[in-house]
């Protein structure tokens, strides 16, 4: 037996009784499903719920996709993410704009069998970056990514992730806008490689705070990477991310992802004060990405976006595990606020 939120019928969006692909609340909630599909999946695997049994299936059905393909864990042989198809020829909804592809990814799960590899991906994406761009998952999510979009066009490719699985699609969905694809991205719950700021109470002090860092950040990229001009084709190839504006999906309660909203109302508070070069340095970089290129090692901050429509989540959250999870992202009655960040 699974529990409560394993359930579709019990805790999915069975109000959606139909989908209106035309709404983005609609969109976000299908995606989120979607990604709950995978975890669910996973879980039925570890719980050898086959058939009958299975409680994954609903979770996509309900919204005529059909499963083609999971995508396995080289390490601990966990099912991190799943190819959907939309069941329906796309050309007979063409007013209704529904991808024919949704790559899903999940995040953590702490079961033992899949606990070990899941942290170790986390970490890496916090302190070690370039070791989660050259792990298993992200290879092969990038692998059949390249070759759904080659068949099928990128306007009907879809990437959606919760947690470290909103870090795998946000590196991939960056790899594909290098070679010119910008795919609909749903991102819930991204990491933020970064002290949560945001918490702090007092807004003079956080408004300090971030401040300092910034001209930290600029000091350092300045001062480290100095004696060797800083490659063009850096500024450019983040220039060049402007065009791509994921979804990003945070809650102000959940310490994982919120530092994204100080992030992007910081950078038009550096611009309004007269600061917008340091605050274009400090945009760019995290403190681990300065020090790595300053030893000849040039590494890119996959959690920093010049572009991004942040949807956040400002209904009160009971806990933290309450702020963190997907399951809030397809709630019939959560009030959120959205706005698209475009900076270069």
């Amino acid at each position: 037996m699974g529990t409560r939120t394993q359930y579709f019928n019990l805790s999915g969006p069975v109000h959606m009784t139909s989908t209106d692909w035309n709404n983005t609340q609609h969109r976000t909630s299908v995606a989120a499903s979607l990604v709950q599909g995978v975890y669910i999946q996973e879980r039925d695997r570890q719980h050898h719920r086959h058939g009958l049994q299975a409680l994954a299936p609903p979770w996509w059905d309900f919204f005529h996709f059909h499963l083609c393909q999971v995508l396995v864990d080289d390490s601990d042989f966990s099912i991190f993410g799943a190819i959907y198809e939309f069941k329906y020829p796309i050309n007979t909804f063409s007013k209704l704009h529904p991808p024919r592809y949704v790559i899903a990814f999940r995040g953590t799960l702490t079961e033992p069998d899949t606990r070990s590899q899941d942290l170790k991906l986390d970490f890496q994406f916090v302190f070690v970056q370039k070791k989660l761009q050259d792990s298993s998952r992200v290879k092969k999510a990038l692998n059949v990514v390249q070759e759904l979009v080659h068949n099928a066009g990128a306007e009907n490719v879809w990437l959606a992730g919760h947690s470290l699985g909103a870090a795998i699609g946000l590196v991939v969905g960056r790899k594909m806008v290098r070679m010119g694809f910008y795919l609909e991205s749903y991102l819930f719950n991204s990491p933020f490689s970064a002290a949560p700021l945001e918490h702090i109470k007092n807004e003079k002090l956080k408004h300090g705070a971030r401040i300092v860092g910034s001209v930290i950040k600029a000091g350092l990229s300045v001062g480290l990477t100095g004696h060797r001009q800083r490659p063009q084709e850096e500024d450019d190839a983040f220039t060049v991310l402007s065009g791509w504006t994921p979804y990003l999906f945070v809650n102000r309660d959940d310490p994982i992802c919120s530092e994204y909203i100080g992030y992007f109302e910081h950078r038009e508070k550096m611009e309004s004060i007269g600061a917008a070069g340091i605050g274009k340095l400090a945009t760019q970089n995290s403190v681990g990405s300065i020090v790595t290129c300053a030893l000849g090692c040039s590494t890119e901050a996959f959690h920093l976006l010049p572009t991004a429509c942040l949807v956040i989540n400002m209904s009160e959250s009971q806990s933290i595990t309450q702020a963190h999870g997907v399951e809030q992202w397809w709630t019939q009655s959560f009030n959120w606020q959205s706005k698209i960040h475009k900076y270069c």
